[in-house]
């Protein structure tokens, strides 16, 4: 199966977010083939989670895991860690006070 770009999957998933009306904005462009993307979710009151997309081999298959949550501060600072050894990283940030992401719906879940 071939893979997506990132820089495809990004703007495909930025569509999908502004057709549920969810504020989302690229914070970091990577790499536009094979840059890894990291998805900050702000919730608006001071708390923030940030998803990054992992490989399960145990089911032959890619999932979302959370890479940092809890004060948006805290969250920040992991991400520019991750930002400091990683030129190729994207970064998108969510804003939705009630936590949506849209990361569990069919073709951003696989």
């Amino acid at each position: 199966m071939a893979r997506l770009t990132a820089d495809f999957w990004v703007s495909a998933y930025l569509s999908r977010l502004r057709l549920a009306d969810i504020p989302a904005f690229v914070v970091k462009k990577g790499d536009a083939t094979a840059g890894a993307v990291l998805i900050k979710l702000n919730t608006l009151d001071g708390q923030a989670k940030v998803f990054q997309r992992e490989f399960n081999l145990m089911e032959d298959r890619r999932e979302w895991r959370i890479l940092s949550e809890g004060d948006e501060r805290d969250v920040d600072a992991a991400l520019a860690k991750q930002r400091s050894f990683d030129a190729d990283l994207w970064i998108i940030e969510v804003e939705d006070r009630q936590g949506r992401t849209l990361l569990d719906e069919i073709g951003l879940s696989d």
